[in-house]
């Protein structure tokens, strides 16, 4: 039995039908293009954003940090979607074509499945917002893609607008609320990881060089030894 949720505002049900009335209206092969951007496209492309983020902290003064803050992006995301499975299964509303027949649905599979809160696009905005807080010009273009995920799932007639803010409301709760306890544990972690087989996944080999150069060279400077510990002060997460 579905909740009240599920009888939406005339705001809510009016956009929907706005949106969605775009895609009776379209040819057949945009259909198509925005129902695979809405399942699949976005994704990819966010997953090629992270590994553009990836190649660039491993290049960045403090490489451990900005590495340890893109570990927080998966990690996040993944903390979001538990989070929403008791939230849909207690508020239990239906997709939106289920009490509105009138609407096109672009992608099949959906019925029987939770409406609120949409996967979707708690997954692109948690990736967003974690990508912002180490990368800020990535994570707005991430942004503008966790706002076209939104405006594809109502397109595609399978989330209701107020299911979209909501994803993208768990998303920004989860992650800013746990990022310091996340990067308390990462950032050591990385640091940890620089002195291993695996460092060359948290700082390039020639940033890595440099770091060591410079280490011994400040080391002389101040008349002390060379630890191999020695690392280049560390800037802010974010560029």
């Amino acid at each position: 039995m579905s909740t009240p949720l599920a009888d939406t505002t005339n705001p809510d049900l009016g956009l929907l039908h706005a949106v969605n009335g775009l895609a009776k209206h379209a040819p057949r092969w945009l259909d198509h293009l925005v129902s695979w951007i809405g399942e699949y496209g976005i994704l990819i492309g966010l997953a090629a954003l992270g590994l553009t983020a990836w190649l660039q902290a491993r290049r960045r003064p403090d490489a451990p940090v900005a590495v340890a803050g893109l570990l927080w992006v998966p990690l996040s995301v993944a903390i979001a979607e538990l989070a929403n499975l008791p939230i849909a299964a207690i508020v239990d509303r239906p997709r939106p074509f289920v009490d509105h027949p009138d609407l096109l649905v672009l992608v099949e599979g959906k019925a029987g499945t939770h409406s609120f809160v949409s996967d979707h696009s708690t997954m692109t905005m948690g990736v967003a917002v974690a990508l912002f807080l180490v990368n800020r010009r990535l994570g707005w273009i991430a942004g503008g893609l966790a706002l076209l995920q939104g405006f594809c799932r109502m397109f595609m007639g399978v989330h209701y607008p107020t299911d979209v803010i909501g994803g993208f409301a768990l998303a920004v709760a989860v992650v800013l609320l746990l990022a310091p306890i996340a990067m308390a544990v990462l950032v050591p972690f990385c640091h940890a990881l620089t002195r291993t087989a695996l460092a060359p996944l948290v700082r390039a080999p020639e940033r890595a060089a440099k770091a060591s150069r410079g280490a011994a060279q400040r080391g002389r400077r101040r008349g002390r030894p060379v630890r191999s510990e020695d690392q280049p002060p560390e800037s802010d997460l974010a560029a």
